[in-house]
């Protein structure tokens, strides 16, 4: 009678349960680091998603519209359950899609930005939203960026960084960049902004910003773009 088959060692099974497991890259840090463009570069070398979180609070802010965060909470909760964030793509290239369906080029607006950020303080918003996160995680490899991504969302991630600078730095490159747009640029409006919302983003009572435990922390005060990119990239392919 032949033998029955053995099952696989735990360690190789638990090795290959790991290898199945998507890629989950977190880059936390506050406005003005480079966080978005980093991120996505990071999701191009590596060949897998890139999920600009900011863009989902500005998704669902445009779609409900003006004065939601005034809502009781079962008619946004109702709302809010009806939306199903998807990914396409990889990269500089990755579509994030709400209920199949690109995102309107208005959530770049300034008013959309106001709108989410009113939104984004309510637990009913975040909780939704974080889950949706998870659950892109759990189905997609991705680079995540945000200010909680390592230390609420994604706390298992085999890679967690945290990007910072001086605010003075992010102010200049906030001014350079609306002066590249043909827009008005304001240096102490604009530092003094920053500095308000560093202040509310690491004091907040819900998921406050700080480097998630085990993360490495990349100044780039003094540094290019492409210099930190490849600060974050020696880490990750280093380890791999």
């Amino acid at each position: 009678m032949p033998s029955a088959p053995q099952s696989a060692p735990k360690s190789a099974q638990k090795s290959a349960q790991k290898a199945a497991a998507p890629l989950i890259i977190t880059l936390d840090g506050p406005a003005g680091v480079g966080k978005s463009s980093i991120a996505a570069r990071l999701a191009e070398e590596l060949g897998i998603a890139f999920l600009d979180t900011g863009a989902m609070f500005r998704a669902v802010a445009c779609t409900l519209g003006e004065g939601a965060w005034d809502w009781p909470q079962g008619v946004l909760q109702q709302k809010l359950g009806e939306y199903d964030f998807t990914l396409r793509g990889s990269g500089r290239q990755t579509e994030l899609l709400l209920n199949g369906q690109p995102l309107p080029e208005e959530i770049r607006s300034e008013r959309t930005g106001l709108w989410a950020s009113k939104l984004a303080v309510l637990p009913t918003v975040r909780a939704t939203m974080k889950m949706a996160q998870i659950f892109l995680g759990r189905t997609t490899s991705l680079v995540a960026e945000g200010r909680d991504m390592g230390t609420v969302v994604f706390p298992g991630a085999q890679f967690k960084f945290f990007l910072d600078a001086e605010p003075e730095e992010r102010a200049r490159r906030r001014c350079r960049q609306l002066q590249a747009q043909g827009k008005p640029a304001d240096l102490a409006a604009i530092l003094q902004a920053i500095t308000l919302r560093d202040h509310q983003d690491r004091t907040r009572s819900i998921a406050p910003m700080k480097p998630a435990e085990g993360a490495v922390v990349v100044d780039t005060t003094h540094v290019t773009e492409n210099e930190a990119l490849e600060k974050v990239l020696h880490v990750v392919c280093g380890q791999r």
